[in-house]
């Protein structure tokens, strides 16, 4: 049974940084897709960023290209989150598909995590 957990949510300043981690307990991620969504109060969730199982390219929403980075090692997945504006406040959630392309569709994942919180300031 996959039970992703997230790490590294918490509150920052416009215009910094945070880093994201989601792990399964340190159990290998290798064969699953891992797609990063996040939720605004009041919001419907949304696609943030995902990366298939095997060597792909990485896949963004619009509104985090060119200051969210996904990357993975064999056990875990990181989002690295530069630049953050207050629109990018609200619960991140990690999501694994295993031998999945890396979809933004939240529906090809089977399993999820929690969420962490991140809050950005002004």
């Amino acid at each position: 049974q996959v039970q992703l957990a997230e790490s590294g949510g918490g509150l920052v300043q416009d215009g910094g940084s945070l880093r994201l981690s989601c792990a399964d307990s340190g159990r290998p991620l290798s064969t699953y897709a891992v797609g990063w969504f996040r939720q605004a109060a009041g919001k419907e969730r949304e696609f943030v960023a995902a990366a298939s199982w095997s060597v792909g390219i990485p896949y963004y929403s619009d509104s985090v290209k060119g200051r969210f980075t996904i990357s993975r090692s064999d056990t875990r997945v990181y989002l690295q989150m530069n630049n953050l504006q207050r629109e990018d406040t609200a619960v991140y959630f990690c999501a694994a598909d295993q031998y999945g392309v890396g979809s933004p569709d939240s529906r090809q994942y089977e399993y999820w995590g929690q969420g962490t919180q991140v809050t950005v300031s002004s």
